[in-house]
């Protein structure tokens, strides 16, 4: 699916029960992602199968109308997916959650008919990934700082810069691109959003990233040298490009508050199963007090994160601008998340450290929960910007 589209027939039904939708795509990541985890991480292998299998279930259209190859479900569905995805397999969670929340829903949400007819329907049906590329190597939660141009010609742009970090961009057949369409603009005004395909010329993949943690989801540069990009692929007005990506990330705070969801979920699941069977002075460690305190405190957070995310993602559903509950779900989850996983390897002890039990994959993983899509640092910014309280962050709107 990362070479060349291929058309597909309507996926599968699966259930538009919650319960039911959780209780299908688990049977489903752990026979089939769970079993390669180890295998992804250590040899940094994108699961091109598993892909294939989830846009056979329908899983990459499950937030877009069925008009448009979706499935026509819900954000509720959508977090479960993340979630049970990345509680099996971090790596391939994060690629499903890019590939649906950013690098197809911008063009759900600013896209022409012409541009969801062309670009969004292969993507639900997974004919090949989506990307999005904001990122720079100056420009992160800064989007003012974004260096990467695009000079008006005749029937079109050309983009020139460079983009980082941008999640399985060496794999996808289109990639939303940022880009400073207007130079005399200040900060993060006058910024246009495009839509690239691969293999338009001037469009290039430069280095990958040798990461300590989900390894199996590439991060790719992404270079532009002269690329021309039709008028015809410009998402939404000229000039609020930024606007787009505040409203994009609300949704893709939501996918990396679920990831985290599953990722402390499948450290807590551990923990238990170990605190049960290793034993130590003549007893199971879980009968100790310090042992149960840690796996209470690690399931009573994660429900709570679970419960915050639902709640984003029911508001959402309803059409409610989310930007404040879309960050407090991902700051609270991802730190939920990584003490989980900190405590998770604790419990585990000297077999965390050697890598006998995927306690050290977790923790590793879980790292760019609290970086991804906003650092903790930006997450607090924007709430307390919701309530009033404003900074200088180059934000409009």
């Amino acid at each position: 699916m990362t070479e060349t589209r291929r058309s597909r027939e309507r996926p599968r039904s699966l259930s538009r029960d919650p319960e039911g939708f959780r209780k299908e795509v688990r049977e489903f990541a752990d026979e089939t992602l769970r079993p390669l985890a180890d295998r992804t991480d250590r040899e940094a292998r994108f699961n091109a199968e598993a892909f294939e299998q989830m846009a056979e279930m329908g899983l990459l259209g499950v937030i877009f109308p069925e008009e448009h190859g979706g499935m026509g479900g819900d954000y509720v569905l959508y977090a479960t997916a993340v979630e049970e995805i990345g509680r099996a397999c971090a790596s391939t969670g994060l690629s499903y959650a890019a590939h649906v929340s950013l690098g197809a829903n911008p063009i759900k949400l600013f896209g022409t008919d012409e541009q969801k007819e062309k670009y969004l329907a292969p993507l639900a049906r997974g004919e090949y990934l989506g990307s999005w590329a904001l990122t720079e190597p100056d420009a992160g939660s800064d989007a003012g700082g974004t260096k990467t141009t695009a000079g008006k010609v005749d029937g079109g742009w050309v983009l020139n810069g460079c983009k980082k970090f941008i999640t399985h961009g060496n794999l996808a057949g289109t990639v939303v691109v940022l880009a400073k369409s207007d130079p005399e603009a200040s900060g993060s005004r006058g910024i246009t959003s495009f839509i690239v395909e691969k293999g338009t010329q001037g469009f290039s993949v430069g280095e990958l990233e040798d990461k300590m943690g989900l390894r199996g989801s590439p991060t790719a540069e992404l270079i532009f040298e002269d690329c021309f990009v039709p008028d015809e692929n410009v998402t939404g007005e000229v000039g609020t490009g930024f606007r787009q990506a505040l409203e994009t990330l609300d949704g893709g705070r939501i996918s990396i508050a679920a990831l985290s969801i599953g990722i402390a979920q499948a450290a807590f699941e551990d923990a238990l199963a170990y605190a049960k069977k290793r034993r130590q002075f003549g007893k199971a460690i879980g009968e100790f007090q310090a042992v149960q305190h840690k796996i209470a405190d690690m399931g009573t957070e994660i429900e709570a994160a679970r419960s915050l995310t639902l709640t984003a993602c029911r508001a959402k559903d309803t059409g409610e601008r989310t930007t404040r509950l879309s960050a407090m779900a991902k700051l609270f989850a991802s730190e939920v998340a990584l003490r989980a996983c900190q405590q998770s390897f604790q419990v585990h002890g000297g077999y965390a450290f050697v890598r006998q039990y995927p306690a050290e994959r977790y923790l590793r993983d879980v790292q760019l929960m609290t970086i991804g899509e906003g650092t903790s640092e930006i997450q607090r910014l924007v709430i307390s910007r919701q309530y009033g309280l404003y900074e200088n962050m180059n934000e409009e709107g």
